[in-house]
C-alpha cells in the first residue's frame, strides 16, 4: 500500500484508490484508546490480483463482491517513523551498539560472579521482587567499580572503538 498523505487515501499494487470512509476509537484490552480510520476500496471488480489482496477466508459474502478495507491508527504510524528515525540517526546506531555490548555482559555476570542460575521464590510477586533485588545489586556493584576505576562520568563506548 502507497500512502497518499495530501488526499488522505492509499493506493493498492493495482493502482486504485482506498478512501477514508470513516473514523472510529477502539478501546484494547488493556485500555488503550486508539483513533482508527477505516479506508475502503470503492471499486475492486475486475481486479487481477483481488485474491491475493484481500484477505479472510471464512467470510460468508463471496470473493466477487468484498473489496479491499484496512484500518490506520495515524499516531501509530507517526510513532513509527519517527522511531525509525530514532534507530537510523548517528546516536541510535551509537546507542545499539551499546545495548548489545552491555546487555550480553551484564546476563553474563549475573549468572557468572553473581551464580544466579534460578528463582529461589514462587509466585509473580515474589519473582519480580527478587528479579529488582537482583538488578540493585547489579547495578549497585557495576556503580562501585565505576567509583573504583574513577569512570563515572563516561557513559557509552563510541562506535569507532566498539567495531
Amino acid at each position: 500500500m502507497h500512502n497518499l498523505a495530501d488526499e488522505d487515501a492509499y493506493l493498492c499494487a493495482q493502482g486504485r484508490k482506498l478512501t477514508a470512509t470513516k473514523e472510529f476509537i477502539r478501546k484494547s484490552k488493556t485500555g488503550f484508546h486508539s483513533q482508527i480510520t477505516h479506508y475502503s476500496c470503492e471499486n475492486c471488480k475486475d481486479c487481477p490480483a483481488k485474491s491475493q489482496c484481500i484477505h479472510g477466508n471464512h467470510c460468508k459474502t463471496p470473493l466477487e463482491e468484498r473489496t479491499k478495507n484496512i484500518e490506520v491508527s495515524k499516531r501509530f504510524q507517526r510513532q513509527r517513523q519517527e522511531a525509525l528515525e530514532r534507530i537510523i540517526s548517528p546516536e541510535g546506531i551509537q546507542l545499539r551498539v551499546n545495548r548489545s555490548i552491555q546487555a550480553e555482559g551484564a546476563f553474563a555476570m549475573v549468572k557468572a560472579d553473581m551464580t544466579f542460575r534460578r528463582f529461589l521464590t514462587r509466585g509473580n510477586k515474589n519473582v519480580l521482587v527478587e528479579t529488582m533485588l537482583l538488578a540493585m545489586a547489579y547495578n549497585i556493584q557495576k556503580l562501585h567499580c565505576k567509583i573504583q576505576a574513577e569512570k563515572l562520568n563516561r557513559h557509552r563506548i563510541p562506535v569507532d572503538n566498539a567495531a
